[in-house]
C-alpha cells in the first residue's frame, strides 16, 4: 500500500468534523490518518477528541503573537513537523491570512454547512432558512483567498423542511458533513482530485 497521508486539522469548537476524521482514520482501508490537531482555543473540545485517539493536541495561543502572520508562521511550522501533507479546517474559527494560504495551496480544505456558493461566511443555515430555499447541503473546498470561494471538491443536498429550524437543519446537514470531508480527503490522499481555475475533476 502506498504511504499514508498525515492529515493536520486546526479547530476551534466541539470537533465534530475533527471526529468523523479520526474515525476514518482508525479504518485500515483508509489511506489518511490524523497526525496533529491544533487549537486555537484552550478548552476547545477537539483537542480532547485528539487526546483520546492518541493524536498529538496542541493549543496555540494568538495571544502569544505580536500580530497574525507571527501566529501564523507558527502554525505552519507546527504542521510541517508534523510531516503534514494537507491541512483540514474543522470548525476553525480565525480567517486564515494570504500567506498561510499560499503556503498550502491545494493542501488546505474546508467544510461548509451550505451549498456553496450559496451562503458563505457565518450562520449559513440561517441564511438559507430565512432565504426560503428549499434545498440546502454541505460543501468541502479548497481554501483560497476568500471568503469559502475556493473549488469545490464535494457537495452534497440536504432538503429543508417547512418545520425546520436553525438547529434541525444543521443537524440533519452535519450528517452529511460528516459523510463527505472523510471521503475528500480519501481521494485526494488517493490523488485523484485535479484542480484546473475554479473545476475539481475526480478521476
Amino acid at each position: 500500500m502506498s504511504r499514508v497521508l498525515r492529515v493536520g486539522v486546526l479547530a476551534s469548537g466541539r470537533g465534530t468534523n475533527l471526529q468523523a476524521l479520526l474515525d476514518a482514520g482508525s479504518r485500515p482501508d483508509y489511506p489518511a490518518v490524523v497526525g496533529v490537531v491544533i487549537s486555537d482555543r484552550e478548552d476547545s473540545r477537539s483537542l480532547a477528541r485528539a487526546q483520546a485517539a492518541g493524536v498529538t493536541a496542541l493549543f496555540i495561543n494568538p495571544k502569544d503573537h505580536s500580530d497574525r502572520s507571527a501566529y501564523e508562521a507558527v502554525l505552519t511550522k507546527r504542521l510541517q513537523a508534523s510531516d503534514v501533507g494537507l491541512v483540514c479546517l474543522a470548525g476553525f474559527m480565525r480567517i486564515l491570512g494570504s500567506a498561510f494560504v499560499r503556503a498550502w495551496q491545494g493542501r488546505l480544505m474546508n467544510i461548509h454547512p451550505s451549498l456553496l456558493p450559496a451562503f458563505p461566511g457565518l450562520n449559513a443555515q440561517r441564511q438559507a432558512l430565512d432565504h426560503g430555499v428549499q434545498v440546502t447541503g454541505a460543501t468541502v473546498h479548497f481554501v483560497d483567498e476568500g471568503v469559502d470561494t475556493g473549488p469545490i471538491v464535494l457537495q452534497a443536498a440536504v432538503p429543508v423542511q417547512a418545520t425546520d429550524t436553525e438547529e434541525t437543519l444543521a443537524a440533519r446537514i452535519l450528517v452529511e458533513e460528516h459523510r463527505i470531508y472523510p471521503e475528500a480527503v480519501r481521494l485526494f490522499a488517493e490523488g485523484r482530485i485535479h484542480v484546473s481555475g475554479r473545476k475539481v475533476t475526480v478521476r
